[in-house]
């Protein structure tokens, strides 16, 4: 046997041709599969590739759209937008290590973990990682150099006058969307129409240029409103100053051109910064004067009287006999301050008799009171269009009782705003029309609802122009120089259906009385300092605005100037 052949056999093999045709067609395949998917994706369908480039150099963003400046109607500004910057993140291109991100956080003033999970968030595309931030945070962060990280121009709002009209602007939200006051009110009108733009980036993901404009961003109107800024000012200074002197827990002024009923100062005391919002309650953003309700007091008793001469009932000379001060209805005794034993009806309105005013109101069928209250807009809006405005509270005159209808004639068992009651007093300043109120400037007076006859309020308007003076219950409400006509008001809160030992001091006037220009109103709730009478509280803050407001107009004087005269401090009880 052949060892040696056996242990070295022959390992030469040879392949069967048809593997190499095999392998060399596999090979051709794949080259051509390759080729085709080239050329489909290139030539044929290419969106893909395409989009995929344009997202690493190339981003469309949105252009925020300049909100409308809001001015007085003097044109001064009230609410102004001014460019701010926003810093936020495309995590997908996010490069920043453990250091990074808290030197990050610290500059935001933000937690550490929130910053991290916001950037590293793949899941989107886009996160904001800090609104509206100042010029010196935005350079900082800036100057972190990291990637995926950009600014975006957007607008904050800025308001003037701060505090002053600050109830009554109300503000906006980060998004530039109103969400108070007349920001919410007008949001169609300022917000306007972001647009679009492209942008290409930097391999790090900077925005190095505009590509161009795909859609331009429409800014919103400008909007003027009624208000007046030095009315305004007036008016929230003299408001401020009594609520603090009477220790008074909250208050409200309103001042109308009594022609045209254009709102010309509405101010609310205490007030909140619109520009820094921390730490500022609800109750503090309330525009007391539009969306509280109150019962008026004796500022009621002039529309009861006017709807029982415009129906023949009384005549300004009158007697009624107000029973010494008191008179019993129903088991309840009503009261007056200074007892009288006859009264014609237009003492009844100048020592604000509740006996006298009762028994003109007992004279009344319950519809026709209720016809003439109604008229006069209480239980209504008065049309502002101020966002949570209230309407009131005027029952259906099917409810009353005699001696509900007896003390609504004195502004109990009846609730409204102090805008309300302030547009109520355009009937007689305007001869017996009710004006429409406006909070936006009007380039002609509107037509006002015929409520009372001329005749019929130029009564009223004579006999109140004889509660300011003495003899009165509101001396306190003279202004030097001019003739004023107005009420008082004093009544009881009621909380949880029960009157209370608290009060709302109220007075409602107009001048000059001989052709009047203007209306105020001021409401001071619960002044707490030892007086709470609407004569001793809400009169004088009415005599400050009112003479303030009728020199800023340059209104001609038509009473001497030294027509003042001091009234004793007892005179101007009234009672609620």
């Amino acid at each position: 046997m052949n060892y040696e052949a056996s242990a070295h056999p022959d390992t030469t093999a040879k392949l069967p041709g048809w593997r190499a045709t095999l392998l060399f067609a596999l090979l051709l395949a794949g080259l051509a599969g390759l080729l085709g998917r080239g050329v489909y994706l290139q030539g044929i369908h290419n969106d893909f590739l395409q989009e995929k480039g344009n997202a690493r150099y190339s981003r469309v963003i949105e252009v925020s759209a300049h909100r409308g400046m809001i001015s007085d109607r003097n044109g001064e500004p009230l609410a102004v937008s001014t460019p701010v910057e926003s810093v936020w993140a495309s995590p997908p291109e996010v490069e920043a290590d453990k250091r990074q991100v808290k030197q990050l956080a610290q500059i935001l003033g933000m937690d550490m973990e929130e910053v991290k999970s916001r950037l590293f968030d793949t899941s989107r595309d886009f996160v904001y990682l800090k609104r509206l931030l100042p010029p010196d945070q935005v350079g900082k962060v800036m100057g972190l150099n990291l990637p995926g990280v950009s600014l975006r121009r957007e607008y904050r709002r800025y308001y003037p006058a701060g505090e002053e009209t600050a109830q009554t602007l109300g503000f906006t939200g980060q998004d530039d969307i109103g969400q108070e006051g007349m920001e919410l009110a007008l949001q169609e009108q300022l917000a306007g129409k972001p647009g679009s733009q492209r942008v290409i980036k930097d391999r790090r993901g900077y925005i190095v240029e505009d590509a161009g404009s795909l859609q331009a961003s429409k800014p919103g109107s400008n909007i003027e409103l009624s208000l007046d800024s030095n009315l305004q000012h007036l008016a929230y200074r003299e408001l401020e100053s009594a609520i603090k002197q009477h220790r008074a827990k909250s208050g409200a002024v309103v001042v109308l051109d009594a022609r045209s009923g254009e709102v010309l100062a509405l101010a609310n005391y205490p007030g909140y910064n619109p520009n820094n919002r921390n730490n500022t309650g609800s109750k503090a953003m309330r525009n007391r004067a539009i969306t509280d309700l109150f019962e008026p007091g004796s500022t009621l008793k002039p529309f009861t009287v006017a709807t029982a001469i415009e129906t023949g009932k009384v005549r300004p000379n009158t007697l009624i006999n107000t029973e010494h001060g008191v008179f019993t209805l129903s088991g309840r005794k009503i009261h007056d301050a200074h007892p009288e034993s006859m009264l014609t009806v237009a003492q009844v309105i100048q020592k604000s008799s509740n006996v006298g005013a009762a028994k003109i109101a007992l004279s009344l069928k319950s519809a026709t009171m209720w016809q003439g209250l109604s008229d006069s807009g209480f239980g209504a809006q008065t049309g502002s269009n101020f966002p949570g405005e209230a309407s009131g509270k005027l029952r259906d005159p099917k409810t009353w009782r005699p001696i509900e209808q007896a003390t609504m004639a004195y502004g109990h068992g009846i609730s409204v705003n102090l805008l309300q009651l302030a547009r109520a007093y355009t009937i007689f300043a305007n001869d017996g029309e009710l004006k429409p109120i406006s909070l936006l400037k009007l380039d002609t007076p509107p037509i006002g609802k015929r409520v009372y006859s001329e005749r019929t309020a130029r009564a009223l308007r004579d006999m109140l122009e004889t509660v300011v003076l003495p003899g009165g219950t509101a001396p306190l409400a003279q202004v030097a120089g001019y003739r004023v006509a107005g009420k008082t008001g004093t009544a009881h809160k009621l909380e949880d259906g029960h009157y209370v030992d608290r009060y709302v001091a109220s007075f409602v006037g107009f001048a000059p009385a001989s052709n009047p220009r203007l209306v105020v109103a001021v409401m001071i709730d619960e002044p707490s300092n030892g007086v709470y009478y609407g004569g001793l509280v809400a009169a004088p803050v009415f005599s400050k605005v009112m003479d303030a407001s009728l020199h800023a107009l340059s209104v001609p004087n038509d009473a001497p100037l030294n027509n003042v005269i001091a009234p004793p401090v007892d005179i101007v009880k009234e009672e609620v």
